[in-house]
Parts: structure tokens; C-alpha cells; sequence
């Protein structure tokens, strides 16, 4: 069976600033824009965000998502911002069915719009808000080992040509994000990164090992330096469990004064 699908994790940064024309977010719309240009248009985007965390793994499924302004503080402007995507019901009902055959516990939701770990970068990588959006949360457990089984389980998915996008963040230290002068912070951030990037990428790890480490991330060097909490990397554990492979492709990011990864598989 071919599945026609390209799956990203991406580093979307702090809140609405990549949209509100922040220098240190410069790299990461340059990086979003060019990935857009430079991918296949998709017919539709799952996007699993860091900031949707439910009991069981849940699915919007309203055919015109509103959105979520889950951020604090920012300037009048961030609370306007439009992204008016149609939703895809009926991927949505897939998605669920997949997850419910391998076990898993899934639900769709009619009522719940898209939050800004979706929304921020799809404007950024498709500003006319014409593809198909659903969105499909994280577990509250926050175990590694069942967002790879999540990731598992829709790896046969098919709907066209989808665009997986897994958006979170590979530094979230947001005590040393905003404190550019923290001490220690670049060394921790980049061994941690360098440790992902072997995780991810190497072609000299097998598949079961490579699996094993995600598991075990906590044992990185780093690890809860660079996630206190891991709800931004477990996007890309989805994102593995989809792919089942080392990723194609690679990108490194300076974002906030941080460095930051994206990470690009091509199908299974």
C-alpha cells in the first residue's frame, strides 16, 4: 500500500511572535516558508499541537475550526488574527477509527477550534487558509512510549496527499528562553540538540534502538534542562511513530537565541 504523506516536526516559537515580525523568529518563517514552497501541496494537514493535552486522544472534527488564543500579554493585534481553514470531518473520523483498531482510545470533537501551535505556523507556510485542517491533541499522561503507539497506529493512514505536521518545540526552557544572559543555556541547549539530531537522523542506528531512545529520553544529555516539561517534544514522537524511519531531512533554526530543530520524513 503506497501512503502519499510528508511529516515535519517543526519549532514554532513563543506564541504569536513569528507573526508579529520578531527578529528572533526571522529563521523560523524564513525555514516555514521555504519547506511550504518546497513540499507537495497537500490535500489536507493533521497538525498534532503541544498545547492540546486531553485524556484520550481527540480529533477536531468541526468543518470550520475557530481559533484559540491561548496566549498572555501580547498586543491587541495577536487576538485578531485570522486563519478561517475549513476542517476535514471526515479525516477526522479516520484518524479515530485508526487509533480505536489498535487499541488506543480516541473521539472526535465538534466544538473545539485550532490553537496557535497549529494556527501560527500554517500562516506562515499557507497564508490563504484554503487546505483542510484537523487537529489531534496530545495524551495528559505525557508518556513517551504512548505517543509513539499513537504515531504507530496511523502510519497506514490514507487521505490523499497529507501533510502531518508535529509542532512544538526542541528547546522549552522557557525560564532560560527569556533570559538571554542564563548561564550554561547555548552548551546545554546544543548538546541536547546534537543528541536529537543522532536520535533522529542516523542511519547507523537500527530502528528498534532509535525507538528505545525516544522512550528513554530523559537519559539525554540535558534533557530536562532543555524540556522541564515534555509536552513540545512529544509532537515528534508522534511524528516518528508515523514514520518509522530516520528522517529525510534536517533543519537547524535560530530561534530566541536558541538552537532549534526541524525535523522532514518522506512517506514509510
Amino acid at each position: 500500500m503506497s501512503v502519499h504523506r510528508d511529516i515535519l516536526y517543526i519549532s514554532h516559537g513563543g506564541g504569536p511572535l513569528p507573526l508579529l515580525g520578531d527578529p528572533g523568529h526571522r529563521e523560523m518563517v524564513q525555514h516555514l516558508r521555504a519547506l511550504a514552497g518546497q513540499l507537495p501541496r497537500p490535500d489536507a494537514l493533521l497538525v498534532i499541537s503541544a498545547h492540546w493535552e486531553a485524556g484520550v486522544a481527540t480529533v477536531t472534527s468541526h468543518p470550520q475550526p475557530a481559533l484559540i488564543y491561548d496566549y498572555y500579554g501580547f498586543p491587541p493585534e495577536s487576538y485578531a488574527i485570522t486563519y478561517p481553514c475549513p476542517g476535514e470531518p471526515v479525516l477526522a473520523g479516520k484518524i479515530a477509527v485508526a487509533l480505536q483498531q489498535a487499541g488506543i482510545r480516541s473521539r472526535t470533537d465538534s466544538t473545539r477550534g485550532l490553537d496557535h501551535g497549529a494556527f501560527v505556523p500554517l500562516k506562515i507556510m499557507y497564508p490563504e487558509a484554503d487546505i483542510p485542517v484537523v487537529q489531534l491533541s496530545l495524551l495528559s499522561s505525557l508518556e513517551a512510549e504512548s505517543h509513539l503507539a499513537m504515531g504507530e497506529a496511523l502510519a497506514t493512514l490514507e487521505h490523499g496527499r497529507l501533510l502531518v505536521l508535529g509542532s512544538g518545540f526542541s528547546f522549552h526552557n522557557l525560564r532560560a528562553l527569556l533570559d538571554t544572559s542564563a548561564a550554561g543555556k547555548r552548551a546545554r541547549n546544543e548538546a541536547f540538540e546534537e543528541w536529537l539530531l543522532n536520535t533522529c537522523a542516523s542511519r547507523n542506528i537500527a530502528e528498534a534502538e532509535r525507538r528505545q531512545r525516544l522512550v528513554d529520553w530523559e537519559q539525554a544529555p540535558h534533557a530536562r534542562y532543555c524540556h522541564p516539561r515534555e509536552e513540545h517534544l512529544l509532537p515528534l514522537h508522534v511524528c516518528y511513530g508515523m514514520a518509522g524511519k530516520p528522517s529525510n531531512g534536517h533543519i537547524s533554526a535560530d530561534i530566541m537565541d536558541t538552537r532549534s530543530g526541524f525535523y522532514h520524513w518522506v512517506g514509510r
